[in-house]
């Protein structure tokens, strides 16, 4: 997430956190949301630049970070039921 600001930054954890929730049919805070949007966009990026892709801009950022968010909380979710 290289060249956006600090608000753009909040409103993609923002919305990448509402994306993942959407798809993964779950229920959380705003405040919660922009937790595992920003934890996703790590690892959005992360596997992002370990498969040499380079997505520029809002949408790429919050591409990347919706595919991380949504990762993260498949993830969690495995971890969570099986406690």
């Amino acid at each position: 997430m290289s060249g956006v600001g600090v608000f753009s930054a909040v409103v993609i954890g923002i919305l990448a956190g509402w994306i993942a929730d959407l798809a993964l049919a779950r229920r959380h805070s705003l405040f919660i949301k922009l937790l595992i949007g920003v934890i996703g966009s790590f690892i959005g990026a992360f596997i992002a630049q370990r498969l040499h892709l380079a997505i520029p801009g809002f949408l790429g950022s919050l591409v990347v970070s919706a595919v991380g968010a949504t990762l993260f909380l498949a993830i969690l979710g495995l971890f969570r039921r099986s406690a």
